[in-house]
């Protein structure tokens, strides 16, 4: 046999493979499906905008001081419920040291406590010259290298101390100094960049139902409990002002606290509307759960505030959208026109890009010497001698968490977590299974689905079956590709498997073929934003390794819904299919889900009782498991916020009970699967269900190159 015929083989085998995988990836092709992968983001978005028109009507009804008293205590209200509430006050146990002289004020170098073992490190900008006490302004950081250290923040710092005003900055948790996971053998974050470091940790807080920006709202506050307890600083008067993540911070603070007298938010307010239509969701700590879904926007924030003097400062080729910050200025305008304050409200747009530059820097200077200080008109920039990051450092090594070993965000919030599980139901116990299914709908987002119409594609035949081509209408906007295997015989109603792979109904067809030669109908569907349906990522970079399709999944928290519950509403939509079918039996319905499909399906098990059975592959195994890892990857789309409050996973297996479910190869938060003893320990509750309810329950490990194939179609045979 030639070289040549042998390659003409493989290109032939190869080809035939290709078109297999064509014929099962049969719609996005289509003229019809050509906006198909973004579907899913605009399905959305468009219930995002919807909403934000709902808040614009009533905003437009905000004229008077009572009625904007009133949106004030329903903004902080919303924030609190969003960030899980604030803890409580506890000494700050202040130390100064060290002390940089500069000619016209000093920079003392310092740490504190926010809370008990959470060390945060500081710079105080104290004038030399004037009468105390002097004006303060308390200055949040945004997300560039080197914390408190960076030039233009010193720049400003050092222009105010000059100019008479007593600041106070400090580094957020994972900057500066405060890196919350400082890897020993390196010397370095273990995560490179803040934002990252910040969304890991953030999606840790949002599974106990607090969230990042409880950590760093609280920092800020305690802050100012610090500033003003200098007897230098002048407590009647008051400004706060941050660039971009210190923008979000001014807006976040001056909305939550009524000591500030003055705000002037930069490169942050923009609008939400523009926000998803441009660059999308930020960071975890950008990102309040249902911020959107309860009515809120950027313009609350401002509307939090009034009347007192508030400075928008934007920049017109900023990533956070300009279209979006004239928006909420205009709002905000005539909410402050109403109440007869307009000279309060302002805003300045310079022609650059990010970042806290000159012109805003000189329009902020005037701003608080106008308000702060009766004195309008200072525009001057003194010169500044920028300090190095070292010479900055408030501890000993340069970082808190090698000076201290005190708390971090990843302790305070495990130990937040294992609190909860403490007060979960045992397993089994009266109101167990009500309680799990209860919190998981509310939780999930999940609703159940109208019946609606699914849409024949062709047929594939194949030796002993059949393939039926065809799309189902989920919900309006919302289009799920499938494929329906059936076998030829033997004749009359069948056993059925719903099935669900987060790679797509394509990358699964060796397990579909499997299921369907031992007698199973197979409906093996692309739930939103898997296979065919996936959203195409424009974010890339480390956001898109560690956490998916991030934009997506963050835009359905900020509505206050879930992918999980979203796929587990599309499974349902399947399950209604395969229901209808007449050579399915109703009674004999099972589920299938691998991947990031095992926690939606194990979810649409527990809230649709007509999936009889289930088994999993190389799913999540438990949220705990996420909380305890320092970090995680590639689980953000299986996240639901809050349930650690009431459940787990491995609770959402034990609520089917005596429902049979078999788990093979759970995963851990980094994609390994666990090993069997502690799969075992983290299915113990599951077991408990299980034997108290006198139900199959079946966790297991893969050998070595084994296929799982027969172990699915072994275990559903043998529960049919």
């Amino acid at each position: 046999m030639t070289r040549a015929f042998l390659l003409a083989i493989v290109a032939l085998c190869t080809t035939a493979a290709a078109q297999n995988v064509s014929d099962l990836d049969f719609y996005g092709s289509l003229t019809e499906a050509r906006h198909l992968r973004s579907a899913l983001a605009n399905h959305l978005k468009q219930q995002a905008h919807a909403r934000l028109a709902e808040r614009r009507a009533m905003a437009e009804n905000l004229t008077t001081q009572a009625g904007i008293d009133a949106r004030r205590r329903e903004v902080r209200e919303g924030m609190l419920a969003a960030i899980g509430g604030l803890p409580e006050r506890t000494p700050l146990d202040p130390r100064v040291t060290g002390t940089i002289e500069r000619p016209h004020y000093r920079i003392e170098k310092i740490v504190f406590e926010s809370r008990p073992g959470f060390h945060v490190t500081a710079n105080l900008y104290v004038p030399k010259r004037g009468q105390p006490p002097y004006p303060a302004i308390l200055f949040p950081l945004g997300h560039e290298p080197g914390g408190k250290s960076y030039p233009a923040w010193q720049q400003v710092l050092g222009s105010l101390a000059t100019k008479g005003y007593i600041c106070l900055t400090w580094d957020p948790a994972g900057q500066g100094e405060r890196v919350q996971l400082w890897d020993p053998d390196f010397a370095r974050a273990k995560l490179i960049q803040s934002t990252t470091e910040h969304t890991v940790q953030g999606i840790q807080a949002l599974l106990t139902g607090q969230h990042f920006a409880r950590y760093t709202i609280w920092d800020g506050i305690r802050a100012l409990d610090y500033l003003l307890s200098r007897p230098e600083a002048d407590k009647t008067r008051v400004g706060l002002t941050g660039n971009s993540g210190g923008g979000t911070h001014t807006a976040y603070l001056g909305a939550l606290d009524d000591r500030f007298h003055v705000a002037a938010p930069s490169c942050y307010l923009t609008s939400w509307g523009h926000l998803l239509d441009s660059i999308g969701p930020q960071d975890a700590e950008q990102v309040f759960p249902n911020w959107i879904g309860a009515g809120f926007d950027h313009p609350d924030f401002v509307l939090a505030f009034a009347p007192k003097p508030y400075l928008m400062l934007s920049a017109i080729r900023d990533f956070f959208s300009i279209a979006g910050a004239r928006q909420t200025y205009r709002e905000a305008s005539r909410a402050y026109d109403s109440l007869r304050a307009a000279e309060r409200m302002a805003m300045v747009d310079a022609d650059d890009g990010h970042g806290y530059s000159k012109p805003r820097r000189v329009a902020a200077y005037e701003w608080f010497g106008r308000h702060l200080k009766n004195a309008p008109g200072d525009r001057e920039e003194p010169e500044i001698e920028i300090a190095s990051e070292q010479e900055l450092f408030a501890t000993r090594t340069g970082q808190v968490v090698t000076s201290f070993r005190g708390e971090t965000v990843h302790s305070l919030n495990l130990r937040h977590a294992e609190s909860l599980a403490a007060q979960w139901p045992a397993p089994g116990s009266a109101g167990y299974r009500e309680h799990v299914v209860r919190a998981l709908r509310e939780m999930s987002g999940y609703s159940k689905p109208q019946p609606g119409p699914s849409y024949p594609y062709g047929v594939i035949e194949r030796d002993g079956y059949r393939i039926e081509k065809l799309v189902i209408d989920s919900e309006p906007g919302i289009l799920l590709p499938g494929l329906l295997y059936v076998p030829a015989s033997p004749a009359g109603r069948k056993p059925a498997v719903v099935a669900i792979d987060s790679r797509g109904k394509s990358a699964g067809r060796a397990q579909w073929e499997a299921f369907v030669r031992t007698g199973f109908v197979v409906l093996a569907v692309d739930a939103r934003g898997f296979g065919e349906t996936r959203t195409e990522i424009a974010r890339g970079g480390p956001f898109e390794m560690y956490f998916g399709d991030y934009n997506t999944t963050m835009t359905a928290i900020l509505l206050g819904k879930t992918m999980v519950g979203l796929r587990a509403r599309d499974i349902a939509r399947a399950v209604d299919v395969l229901a209808a079918h007449p050579e399915v039996d109703t009674a004999r319905i099972s589920g299938f889900g691998k991947l990031a499909g095992a926690p939606p399906m194990l979810a649409a098990a527990a809230l649709d009782e007509r999936i009889h059975a289930v088994s999993l592959e190389n799913g999540l195994a438990a949220y705990m498991d996420v909380v305890r890892s320092p970090v995680h990857m590639q689980i953000f789309e299986s996240v639901i916020p809050g349930a650690l409050k009431s459940f787990d996973l491995p609770d959402v297996a034990g609520a089917l009970a005596p429902r049979p479910v078999h788990i093979l190869d759970p995963l851990d938060p980094l994609g390994r699967p666990l090993a069997p003893a502690r799969a075992l320990e983290t299915y113990r509750r599951t077991a408990a269900a299980y034997q108290t309810a006198a139900g199959a329950f079946r966790v297991a490990a893969l050998r070595p190159e084994e296929d799982a194939a027969p172990r699915h179609v072994a275990f559903l045979s043998a529960v049919r």
